[in-house]
């Protein structure tokens, strides 16, 4: 969507009074609450009309003020600092006067643009939906992306055999493909973390107006609403399962924040992966090719360093390091009402924006490209000591141990001290066959 700017304030009073109060961090609240401010209250006036609870005129002229809002065009609209009054008072009051400005003659922007709100229903409703709709949109797309990404490196590596590892040292071998299925698998997980979490930041307090107890407002007010905004924009608009949990609490942010913690963690362990087995090119691991997009160094001619899962670990910890703050936020609330609004709207929106990039950077600039280096993963699983493992039901624990620590000591293959040793050539043939070894159920 194409943001526009407008010539000149639309805000009132109450807005400028905010701007002056909270000089801050010089950072407003994200577009995507300031736009779902404006569904509401477009969603909102239409409601209240059907209901004869406000003139159709001005219902009208509302709604479609209101609809611009959320379209996006009055994007600079909304100056306040997002740390400001922690209920989010300030910026919904600045939302009801630029609708009221815009409708014109007539409109007040309390009597008639918040009608049956308040903004302590309101604001946390329009984060919800703003977080919901941007996970829907942007990270699950970006998520899938990367998942299938993975997974076709796993089915083009699937007989590319290697040295595993764990604690960092030489283990029995595995397959490329076998780790690339556990990294796609790992997506696969985060997308249902994240889904699992959606219905509950589905639900919003709309409806409840100050304290949860609705008062104020037409008791179908809320569930119109809800109706009208999902049948609008697709998404499962949905009534709390108590007003008084919904309105005190922000538990729903919290969850999904900690959903998108977990799909950070993921996103670490797979950059940090991709960036050991791409080591070198001669004094590193080198068993991946990663796609080389720039020059790595302005001092070193020709060196080439893993940018993008560079990139993508950096994020992660910003949304590690947001999350942190949410929680903080979600436990801060105080009886009828939690006053961390902003602050965690500001950084799960950021998280969600963050992680929707990382995902795709990292399909689309790094695992589509990245090439297996076949002879030195083979090398590796022939090398690694490891595979001695493969000769315990035939010899034993404990004389394949012997035998490990000769090839260690002497530099010789496990095969030549394992046939000084008297195994036998057949056994040897049979045990030590390394993509068996990798797929011994096959």
């Amino acid at each position: 969507m194409t943001e526009t700017t407008s010539t000149q304030p639309l805000w009132g009073g109450e807005t400028e009074k905010a701007v002056g109060n909270f000089p801050v961090s010089g950072e407003p609240i994200p577009i995507p609450v300031a736009r779902w401010l404006g569904r509401i209250k477009a969603a909102a006036a239409r409601v209240n009309a059907d209901l004869e609870l406000l003139d159709r005129d001005l219902a009208d002229r509302i709604a479609a003020a209101a609809d611009r809002v959320a379209a996006g065009e009055f994007d600079d609209q909304f100056p306040i600092d997002v740390f400001q009054t922690g209920s989010g008072t300030s910026s919904n009051m600045n939302a009801n006067e630029v609708i009221a400005t815009l409708a014109g003659e007539g409109v007040h922007p309390n009597d008639h643009v918040n009608m049956g709100q308040s903004s302590n229903d309101v604001f946390p409703s329009a984060v919800h939906l703003a977080a919901l709709g941007e996970i829907a949109h942007d990270l699950l797309p970006a998520l899938e992306r990367l998942a299938a990404s993975l997974e076709r490196k796993a089915l083009e590596f699937d007989d590319v055999v290697k040295s595993g590892r764990t604690h960092l040292m030489d283990a029995v071998p595995v397959t490329l493909g076998q780790e690339f299925t556990g990294y796609a698998a790992q997506v696969r997980q985060g997308i249902a973390r994240v889904e699992d979490a959606m219905p509950r930041l589905a639900q919003i307090p709309l409806g409840g107006t100050a304290t949860g107890t609705g008062l104020n407002t037409h008791r179908e007010f809320a569930a119109r609403v809800r109706e009208y905004l999902s049948r609008e924009t697709g998404l499962t608009v949905s009534a709390p399962v108590d007003h008084f949990e919904a309105q005190a609490a922000r538990d729903g942010l919290v969850e999904a924040s900690g959903a998108l913690k977990v799909v950070a963690v993921s996103l670490t362990k797979i950059a940090n992966d991709l960036r050991l087995m791409g080591s070198g090119p001669r004094a590193g691991l080198a068993e991946i090719f990663l796609p080389e997009l720039q020059k790595g160094s302005s001092i070193m001619p020709g060196k080439v360093n893993p940018v993008i899962p560079e990139v993508v670990t950096q994020v992660a910890a910003q949304a590690i390091g947001n999350d942190t703050a949410i929680t903080i936020g979600g436990m801060s609330g105080h009886f009828e009402l939690n006053v961390y609004v902003p602050l965690m709207a500001r950084n799960l929106l950021d998280s969600i924006k963050l992680l929707s990039s990382a995902s795709r950077l990292l399909a689309e600039k790094c695992v589509d490209g990245i090439e297996a280096n076949r002879e030195r993963n083979e090398q590796y699983a022939e090398d690694t000591l490891s595979t001695a493992t493969a000769l315990n039901p035939y010899i034993g624990y404990d004389k394949a141990s012997e035998i490990v620590k000769e090839a260690a000591a002497s530099g010789r293959s496990l095969r030549d001290v394992a046939r000084d040793a008297g195994v036998d050539e057949g056994v040897l043939d049979e045990a030590l066959d390394y993509h068996a070894m990798a797929k011994p159920h096959e």
